[in-house]
């Protein structure tokens, strides 16, 4: 129990902080760390609930190895588009292996094997194993380190309907997990990324260091991550843009002027009669663009199971000029496994001009992507593809057509609830559990079939559904601290009592030794403190480490006990004889409160 007085400098949020100092973990390597004993204790209560409710389920556990052969990413099409967070090795007799960043792959493999009528299906399936993503920038500890812990399940279907029985039943059971955790979660509607698939939802806890931006409605109850959150249209309906424009468009000059802002003060009008554009980059694009303008000489790439693929392409990405691309809703509309802005030189290599002067009239070396907000505008100013120069006066689907249009936008508080048109805010999040369905996505390509009551051959539709076990624990804590050290919860705390002799001696030691037995005797986990320290060390220990009920043994006191629950100012005295009848209670009855609905 390595209590640490000082906050650790690399420790920036309260979690790593109160991990570090209460002798839970230790960093081992950047984004690596070793679980020490009371941090492996509450790391164990954590995946037990997880391991509980998802038997309960009626999921079945399943153990597969961390190191997977490299030949079923490449079936799935993933070894060439998983990017560089997928950590890949070759062993001595250079056959290619990965070290899994997630186990798709792996069950579908697994279980296309095993699977041959529609009598085996549905199946659920789930693992609780370490994973590995090597993350470009690792930090606030356990909430995003390297190597981790999470649930994988992964069920299989022969219809849709069945898929979304036990999606729903999954959700459930995640509202039962986090409950019991102590955890207050907000379910979001959210994108399935580099899983595929398409109903997913996330289970964010709130954090001002949040990953991902939540939007909410406090009217219906809308809830979506920003990287899939939708809002409802607001098109212009008076001042500049908002009515079609009665006269072809025009090049005006506008010398030195390049940014929105500029061009607001320029041309003395609002950034909302702009249309902005941006080239992209696009990697591992699975979108056909065959016959997309500039797209006849691009390197498609055709997978022997998977999608075909263009490793790269660039695209003109248009949007009001008053809003902002999202880059995750860009790379789910463009199939793509990331996008990224495109180089200053790409940029006029594409356009002919100087960055700051895009604009999709006339551009015909790339696709145009418009979002939504674009197919509204009327009478706009874009750039005009040479230095020093826009065009006013631009009607879209006039004087430009777009390859594809979508809601690319970054919804933010302010904007309307697409449900009910009630305005939005905003909060900061961490994603700990993820379900999606995936569809056909690896089952198709894996080649998994099975054969239907009749006798023919159909494909398995497939549900994913994740929990990070170290980010939950870590979460926790977040939630639930104050400035002497963690308040575990009764469900996850290391030990649920703590006895505290002020001198393990005497009649104090007698006295502790019998509480501590007793305890046992009934199924309490207790610590006993018998360290020889000042009581006012073991004290502060106890508060940081989080032990929920804390019983003082002292010769002033006895045959009383002092017992006090951590977080609470007052403590009481009872009868020694009395404590462990008194204590069996209170930690059933913090129990029953964390599984009640």
């Amino acid at each position: 129990m390595p209590t640490l007085r000082e906050v650790p400098a690399e420790a920036v949020i309260a979690s790593h902080r109160l991990l570090l100092r209460s002798g839970m973990i230790r960093k081992l390597g950047n984004g690596l760390f070793t679980y020490l004993p009371l941090g492996l204790r509450s790391f164990r209560k954590v995946e037990a609930i997880i391991r509980e409710e998802m038997n309960a389920s009626g999921a079945l556990e399943f153990k597969p190895s961390v190191v997977v052969p490299g030949e079923i990413w490449r079936e799935s099409g993933r070894w060439e588009t998983m990017g560089a967070g997928m950590l890949r090795v070759v062993n001595r007799v250079d056959q290619e292996l990965v070290v899994s960043p997630t186990a798709e792959e792996a069950f579908t493999a697994l279980l296309r094997s095993e699977i041959s009528s529609y009598k085996q299906l549905p199946i659920n399936v789930y693992q609780i194993n370490t994973k590995y993503r090597d993350e470009v920038r690792p930090r606030y500890g356990l909430m995003r380190a390297r190597e981790f812990t999470m649930k994988d399940a992964y069920s299989f279907h022969t219809d849709d309907a069945s898929l979304d029985e036990t999606y729903q039943e999954m959700g459930r059971a995640y509202r039962r997990i986090f409950r019991r955790c102590g955890l207050s979660v907000i379910p979001v509607r959210a994108d399935s990324g580099a899983m595929g698939g398409t109903g997913s939802e996330e289970f964010m806890v709130e954090s001002e260091i949040g990953d991902n931006n939540l939007i909410l409605c406090p009217s219906c109850g809308y809830a979506a991550n920003d990287e899939k959150a939708g809002c409802a249209p607001d098109p212009l309906t008076s001042g500049p843009g908002s009515a079609p424009a009665t006269v072809p468009y025009a090049e005006i000059a506008t010398p030195a002027v390049r940014t929105i802002d500029e061009l607001c003060a320029f041309l003395k009008t609002t950034s909302k009669a702009f249309i902005k554009t941006l080239i992209y980059r696009a990697i591992n694009c699975e979108l056909d663009i065959s016959g997309a303008p500039g797209a006849a000489s691009l390197k498609r790439v055709q997978p022997e199971s998977a999608a075909p693929y263009y490793p790269e392409a660039f695209f003109a990405v248009c949007i009001r000029g008053d809003l902002d691309v999202n880059e995750v809703k860009l790379a789910a509309a463009l199939k793509a496994s990331e996008v990224e802005l495109a180089s200053d030189s790409d940029v006029e290599r594409i356009t002919g001009a100087p960055v700051g002067f895009a604009g999709p009239v006339g551009l015909s070396s790339v696709p145009v992507v418009a979002d939504l907000s674009v197919m509204a505008m009327h009478d706009s100013v874009t750039g005009a593809l040479k230095a020093d120069a826009h065009f006013e006066h631009v009607e879209p689907l006039r004087d430009f057509t777009p390859f594809l249009s979508a809601d690319v936008r970054t919804v933010v508080a302010g904007d309307k609830c697409a449900s009910c048109g009630a305005t939005y805010y905003a909060k900061k999040g961490n994603e700990l559990g993820h379900i999606f369905k995936l569809g056909y996505k690896y089952t198709r390509s894996m080649g998994m079939n099975y054969l239907d009551e009749n006798g023919k051959q159909q494909t398995p539709t497939m549900g994913c559904y994740g929990i990070g076990v170290d980010r939950t624990l870590a979460s926790i804590i977040e939630e639930n601290h104050d400035d002497d050290g963690i308040q575990w919860p009764m469900s996850v705390a290391p030990f649920q009592v703590c006895i505290v002799p002020i001198k393990y001696e005497g009649a104090m030691k007698e006295a502790a030794d019998s509480l501590y037995n007793e305890l046992s005797a009934k199924g309490v986990e207790v610590l006993l403190d018998d360290r020889d320290e000042r009581p006012g060390v073991k004290f502060k220990d106890m508060d940081l480490i989080g032990i929920p009920l804390r019983v003082v043994v002292g010769d002033k006191n006895l045959p009383n006990v002092e017992v006090k629950k951590r977080g609470e100012k007052d403590a009481s005295l009872m009868p020694q004889a009395e404590a462990a009848k008194a204590l069996v209670t209170m930690v059933s009855e913090a129990l029953a409160a964390l599984r009640a609905v």
